[in-house]
């Protein structure tokens, strides 16, 4: 089944919020197998005001969790339902991060997640982030699964 989710329906299923919410839209999501997310980079980011003036970059940091949120939901939609109100992830491990190009203002990033494997407590993924089709980030994410308070 493919889906598709807002940025209303993302916030149901994520902790996180402005400032910290990077993903805008889920174009596709498979259950238990990958996702297609997108952030859409504007000068009005808070980080770019220190992350440079001059030559305003988003941090690769920054880049790695949009692809941890996208990642996120993708293992939220991937459990059993009546479970997933009380879950929350942590993102607990990244491996093999490459940075490829820089991302700036007006760049739309499309972050495409897929899930290597997931357990009750723990799942893993491989995540790209392209701009115009070109590879600008990379990485295998672990995230541990846990019960909200």
């Amino acid at each position: 089944m493919n889906k598709k989710y807002d940025i209303l329906q993302i916030m149901a299923r994520l902790p996180h919020r402005y400032p910290f919410l990077l993903i805008d839209r889920i174009v596709s999501l498979v259950p238990g197998k990958k996702v297609t997310a997108i952030k859409n980079v504007t000068i009005n980011e808070p980080f770019f005001t220190g992350h440079f003036p001059d030559e305003p970059i988003m941090p690769g940091v920054l880049i790695v969790e949009a692809m941890a949120q996208a990642g996120g939901v993708l293992a939220s939609e991937s459990m059993p339902e009546e479970n997933r109100k009380a879950m929350t992830f942590y993102f607990t491990a990244i491996d093999h991060v490459r940075f490829r190009k820089q991302v700036v203002p007006g760049d739309q990033l499309v972050l495409e997640i897929e899930l290597l494997r997931i357990r009750s407590t723990a799942a893993k993924m491989a995540g790209t982030a392209k701009v115009d089709g070109v590879l600008v980030a990379e990485a295998k994410m672990m995230a541990a699964i846990g019960t909200k308070k």
